[in-house]
């Protein structure tokens, strides 16, 4: 079974690649909605609490609220989940961390030159400047950077963490489908026994840590 994981820079239209992967081979996408709503089921708080603490916009109270220690184990669960399940691609949440053991999980980045992802912000958010668009790109590129850099030991803009990396602004959506897809056929990503007993194995994960949320 097939198991993506994949972060996207805003404004790359990498949601747009995500869909049309999951369209061609049949798979679910796992979202950052429905792993926040699970995260705060079981962590017995409001899933809008779940989000800003991992955007990094959580009152005092809210942090006291989060066990960070339980959100890292429950989340490195929900992926390892998933990817068992396989048949998925995972947009975000660290997956590309947390299952960077697996060799049958392809890891893919999807990238775009700056003006290319203003373009895209100010079209989708209606915005008329492009340093409006800029700034929310900026933070949401920090956000993101300090996750993964501080929780998970990554720098995720580095390519040696991922399998294959996309850019958007120089090659179209739909050949970035043809890619991934091209990629998922190789003997390389097609599970074994060998990278289903490192999914079982709860220590395959390179370490704890909050997930990478990403909306955009």
């Amino acid at each position: 079974m097939v198991a993506i994981a994949m972060t996207r820079e805003m404004g790359t239209l990498g949601k747009d690649v995500a869909q049309g992967i999951a369209d061609s081979l049949g798979l679910k996408v796992i979202h950052s909605e429905l792993v926040e709503h699970d995260l705060a089921t079981r962590l017995g708080v409001q899933e809008s609490a779940v989000h800003r603490y991992l955007e990094g916009g959580a009152s005092v109270l809210e942090r006291w609220k989060i066990d960070k220690e339980k959100l890292s184990r429950y989340t490195a669960e929900e992926l390892l989940e998933f990817a068992r399940a396989g048949n998925v691609i995972i947009r975000g949440w660290g997956a590309v961390a947390v299952l960077r053991a697996v060799p049958h999980v392809l890891r893919v980045r999807v990238c775009a030159p700056m003006p290319f992802r203003e373009r895209v912000i100010m079209d989708r958010l209606d915005l008329k400047d492009a340093s409006e668009a800029r700034s929310e790109i900026e933070q949401s590129d920090a956000a993101h950077a300090r996750i993964m850099r501080g929780f998970f030991r990554v720098n995720w803009e580095d390519p040696q963490l991922y399998h294959v990396v996309l850019n958007t602004g120089s090659v179209p959506v739909d050949t970035c489908v043809r890619i991934v897809r091209l990629l998922t056929d190789d003997p390389a990503f097609q599970e074994s026994e060998a990278s289903r007993a490192i999914l079982r194995q709860p220590g395959c994960t390179p370490g704890p840590g909050p997930p990478l949320a990403s909306r955009r």
